[in-house]
C-alpha cells in the first residue's frame, strides 16, 4: 500500500509541477504527444492485422513524427521571436498579451491530424467508426487550414 501511495504522490507531483511550468500549454503538448504515440501503435497494429509490418514503414513513421516535433519546435522559436519584439519596442502595443499562437495552432493542427489518423485506424482495425466523427475531424482540419492567416499546410505534404 506504501508503494501505491508514493506512485500517487509521485505522479501528482508531476501533474501539478507541469501545470505550474506550462499551465494549459504544457497540457496540451502532453496530449499532442499522447496522440502521436496511439496514432503510431494504432498504425502499427494495423499493419500487422494486414501482414503488411515492414521496419522501413515504421521507420518512416517515426521520422514523420520527428519532423512533426521539429515543426513544432520551430513554430514555438518563432513565438518566442515574435514575443521579444512585442515586448521590446515601445512603440508596439496589443490589445492582449502574446505568450504564444504559432506554436499553439501547429500543435492543435496536429492533433487534429492525429485523431483523423487514428480514427481511420479504428476503422482498418474493424471497429465500427460514425460517419460524423470522420467528417468532424476532417472540418476540423479543413478550417484551420482555411482560417489561418497565411494559408494551411503545404498541399503535397499532408496525410
Amino acid at each position: 500500500m506504501e508503494t501505491i501511495n508514493k506512485i500517487k504522490v509521485a505522479i501528482t507531483a508531476g501533474i501539478a509541477g507541469l501545470t505550474a511550468v506550462w499551465g494549459w500549454f504544457g497540457w496540451l503538448a502532453v496530449l499532442w504527444i499522447a496522440v502521436m504515440l496511439v496514432d503510431y501503435i494504432t498504425g502499427t497494429m494495423v499493419a500487422v492485422k494486414n501482414g503488411a509490418w515492414r521496419s522501413a514503414a515504421a521507420r518512416a513513421g517515426l521520422w514523420h513524427k520527428s519532423g512533426m516535433i521539429v515543426a513544432v519546435v520551430a513554430a514555438g522559436g518563432a513565438d518566442l521571436v515574435i514575443a521579444l519584439i512585442i515586448g521590446n519596442i515601445p512603440s508596439i502595443h496589443l490589445p492582449f498579451e502574446y505568450p504564444a499562437l504559432l506554436c499553439t495552432v501547429v500543435m492543435v493542427w496536429y492533433i487534429i491530424t492525429e485523431l483523423g489518423s487514428i480514427v481511420e485506424n479504428a476503422g482498418d482495425l474493424g471497429a465500427p467508426v460514425p460517419k460524423f466523427l470522420r467528417r468532424c475531424l476532417a472540418s476540423l482540419a479543413d478550417t484551420v487550414d482555411k482560417t489561418a492567416p497565411m494559408g494551411g499546410a503545404d498541399e503535397d505534404k499532408t496525410e
